[in-house]
């Protein structure tokens, strides 16, 4: 995705999507900080706000969060929904951030590692502006063919735009091979990295409000509109490919990789 790039829906991403998978995630990754952790955290990629409402539960009052996020539509709606004290919004690439060396004891990014086009440079801002020791937490989603839901909606638009790369959207999915995490880490500078596969159910989900996360939630539904393609039946189709693959209510699951390093 360009850095210019943002999603489009926040709502629906936030609605339709967030109980389905993020939550659960969110929780997981929050509950990995020490409860004791001293100094200030930042969140790179917030979205809606997901993981820094849990980030603000799990932490201590008097530990400073910063929440950042390269689109300012998705910093509005988190800024909407987690009303809790002691954060500060802030827009900023995760490629470029503004922000001393060694201003963080850690780095929290729920599934937002994936994006920027220099993932290298991404890490190794992350390592610049973490203390000595600090903790750098995130997690990024597992190959596509473990999250089945995410594969039925990239089959089913894809089928409509052969050859068109942009509606190939597999970008959330290339970050899957721990080889390829450890290498870019150790470039960046981190050590004792441990990397772990965290798998959730999704049950009793409803597949149209599933298909409409996946569409009007991401970037997705803006290439459409460009397109001159509607986007309910397009909704209509991902909602009856989830439905032949995990019924109506929707069941299957959602699998990630967790990585924390120092």
């Amino acid at each position: 995705m360009a850095t210019n790039s943002h999603f489009t829906g926040p709502q629906f991403y936030d609605e339709f999507m967030g109980p389905v998978q993020f939550a659960p995630f969110a929780a997981d990754l929050a509950d990995r900080i020490p409860v004791d952790l001293r100094g200030k955290v930042l969140e790179i990629a917030c979205g809606t706000g997901l993981v820094t409402r849990e980030l603000r539960r799990r932490l201590l009052p008097s530990v400073d969060i910063v929440a950042t996020d390269l689109g300012s539509a998705m910093l509005d709606y988190a800024k909407l929904r987690v009303t809790a004290g002691g954060i500060t919004w802030r827009q900023a690439d995760a490629q470029d951030l503004p922000f001393a060396d060694g201003e963080f004891a850690a780095v929290v990014c729920g599934f937002g590692m994936m994006f920027p086009p220099d993932r290298a440079k991404a890490f190794a801002e992350a390592r610049r502006v973490l203390a000595p020791g600090g903790l750098l937490l995130f997690n990024v989603w597992d190959r596509i063919e473990e999250n089945l839901h995410a594969l039925a909606n990239a089959q089913t638009v894809e089928s409509r735009f052969p050859g068109d790369a942009e509606m190939k959207f597999r970008t959330p999915y290339e970050l899957h091979d721990p080889a390829v995490l450890r290498s870019l880490l150790a470039q960046a500078g981190f050590q004792d990295v441990t990397i772990e596969t965290r798998r959730i159910a999704i049950d009793g989900a409803d597949p149209r409000k599933i298909a409409a996360g996946q569409i009007r939630g991401t970037p997705r539904a803006a290439l459409l509109v460009q397109r001159g393609v509607p986007l309910d039946p397009m909704i209509d189709d991902v909602a009856a490919a989830l439905t032949r693959q995990g019924g109506d209510p929707y069941h299957g699951h959602a699998q990630a990789l967790v990585v924390q390093a120092r």
